[in-house]
């Protein structure tokens, strides 16, 4: 094995780690553990709309509680950046309804490891249709 080909292994392992971090923090509704898989800058996007970090704990309070189960992630780095498509099928806590589709990711890596640039949630309906939610589910403050 390449020291080039060490140094992918080890960045794609620090990437599906990080973003299996975020399923984990966003289940047990950490928000602060949360936020930190993101940059400073770091940005969601669904529901028609993109929300920065400050934006979260209110986001995040609005949303429906279940598990947020992730698959493996498709990941192309570009050196010190990454672009990603992962899975996603949430599953609400009470009545165990499921919503699935998929993020598509940019990452970073930075002085403390890799992170989260940007996430896009796309849902996939039972048309068929892939979107990227309902506009204005959440209401701003």
């Amino acid at each position: 094995m390449t020291a080039q080909t060490t140094a992918a292994t080890d960045d794609l392992v620090q990437i599906n780690q990080l973003i299996a971090r975020y399923a984990v923090t966003i289940t047990k509704e950490d928000i602060e553990g949360l936020v930190a898989v993101f940059t400073p800058d770091g940005t969601y996007s669904a529901f028609g709309d993109t929300y920065a970090l400050d934006e979260f704990p209110d986001l995040v309070a609005a949303a429906p509680k279940g598990l947020f189960l992730t698959g493996t992630a498709l990941v192309e780095l570009d050196g010190d950046r990454a672009s990603g498509t992962q899975p996603l099928c949430f599953i609400d806590h009470a009545s165990h309804d499921m919503r699935i589709g998929y993020y598509t990711d940019s990452y970073l890596r930075t002085p403390d490891g890799w992170r989260l640039r940007t996430r896009a949630m796309t849902f996939i309906r039972r048309s068929g249709t892939h979107d990227s939610g309902r506009p204005h589910a959440f209401e701003r403050s």
